[in-house]
């Protein structure tokens, strides 16, 4: 792959939005052939597959369908987005990717890291981030945010046992990871934010 894959997580209410934005245009202005996306979605069935997974009549879903819908929205991803977008040399931007499935599936939905990695190894096609931002906000103050912003989808209107559970999740694969995933303070300034999120971008892109 020429290109490199830069992936987006957090928990809900992080921020991420905003600092995806700002990194799109940093990468703009830089004259950087970039590519942004996100998952759920990203392909047209994917996006069928994400208006089902955060619809919240679906309140029946067991834990393994919805682990089993998010892979299978990220191999269509992978297939039809991703790797087209390496192979041509481009970055690819990802609002939330396989830690998103290990942290909510594998740690919130109690499934295990290894039977959420099972199912995604066919899904990702061999395809992981060259690099990871994790926004680190305690879910508390993350939901609180959301509800501010719009009204609950499926997964966030869970408990905040449940949000808790994902954060825990993401700090073991913080430290599971280290050179891969680098978490930044996401109870910070919107600027200090993203001028961490270019610091490490700038690292990547010049090696």
């Amino acid at each position: 792959m020429k290109g490199k894959f830069i992936t987006i997580e957090g928990t809900d209410g992080s921020g991420k939005s905003t600092q995806i934005e700002l990194l799109m245009k940093y990468l703009d202005e830089k004259g950087v052939d970039s590519v942004l996306t996100r998952e759920p979605g990203g392909t047209p069935i994917g996006e069928k597959i994400r208006e089902i997974l955060l619809d919240k009549n679906f309140k029946e879903m067991t834990d393994i369908t919805e682990a089993f819908l998010y892979a299978a929205s990220r191999n269509q991803h992978v297939r039809e987005v991703i790797i087209p977008a390496l192979e041509a040399g481009k970055v690819v931007v990802c609002d939330r990717f396989i830690d998103s499935s290990i942290a909510y599936q594998g740690g919130a939905r109690e499934l295990g890291a290894d039977m959420v990695m099972d199912i995604n190894k066919f899904a990702i096609e061999g395809v992981m981030p060259d690099m990871t931002l994790f926004f680190d906000l305690a879910p508390e103050k993350g939901i609180l945010r959301k509800k501010k912003e719009h009204e609950l989808d499926r997964l966030e209107e869970e408990k905040l046992d449940f949000h808790k559970k994902v954060y825990d999740a993401y700090k073991k694969l913080c430290e599971d990871y280290p050179e891969r995933i680098n978490a930044i303070d996401a109870d910070d300034t919107v600027d200090n934010i993203h001028k961490k999120v270019i610091e490490y971008v700038d690292k990547l892109l010049k090696e």
